[in-house]
């Protein structure tokens, strides 16, 4: 989200996080190519970064470890998301994660990314997601942070998710409201961000009303990996 308005003969893009008070991050992946993390880490306004680490049961970002060093590095707090395969076996998609996104490394609870239903009736999907979001909380002690958007959830996940902190997909102006009213911890209102670091669009979202980046803090255990 962005307007644009006129500076002397040229037009100068402002972005979201030059027009409001939020607290804003990103979220990337090997899409983003080579990022810039030292002129990222510069930009105040961008608090945390979500990484991708993996998909489904096999595949890992092919930047995830570049990007958790570096992103760390240059003072973000971070956090990693799995993309979610429903036909794939819920434990064989924990063991890839697990081996990627390691406590020890985590500023941030993990995120779990779901868009499709890999073409699974309504009821079996919302079978396999919950007992993968189990698996999720019983292995890191805590309950992951939800991403999907808007039409999504309305369809397969409204009144679903009451547990869990939400990340709401809308690219529009208007702020997104669910079919059921419920709370929504942080807004993805971008798909097409534009950042000083990273070439091309990048993904922004904020925070919605009062929810504070300390909502999302991986509690830490002694012992951990």
């Amino acid at each position: 989200m962005w307007i644009i308005l006129p500076q002397s003969s040229k037009a100068q893009q402002y972005e979201c996080e030059d027009t409001c008070d939020h607290v804003h991050g990103i979220d990337i992946s090997h899409y983003q190519g080579e990022v810039f993390w030292e002129t990222v880490g510069e930009n105040t306004k961008m608090a945390y970064v979500y990484i991708k680490a993996t998909e489904g049961g096999d595949r890992i970002d092919a930047r995830y470890e570049q990007n958790l060093l570096m992103a760390h590095q240059y003072g973000l707090k971070v956090g990693s998301y799995h993309f979610y395969r429903a036909k794939t076996p819920q434990e064989t998609q924990l063991a890839n994660f697990v081996l990627q996104c390691r406590p020890s490394e985590q500023d941030l609870i993990p995120m779990i990314d779901v868009e499709t239903t890999s073409g699974l009736a309504e009821e079996e999907f919302c079978d396999s997601l919950f007992k993968f979001l189990d698996l999720i909380e019983q292995t890191y002690k805590q309950r992951p942070l939800i991403y999907t958007g808007t039409n999504f959830y309305n369809k397969y996940l409204a009144e679903k998710l009451d547990r869990y902190l939400i990340m709401i997909a809308q690219y529009s102006e208007r702020e997104p409201v669910l079919v059921d009213e419920r709370d929504i911890t942080l807004w993805q209102y971008t798909g097409k961000g534009h950042l000083n670091g990273i070439k091309g669009y990048v993904d922004k979202s904020r925070f919605m009303g009062n929810h504070k980046l300390r909502e999302l803090k991986f509690r830490h255990r002694r012992g951990e990996m």
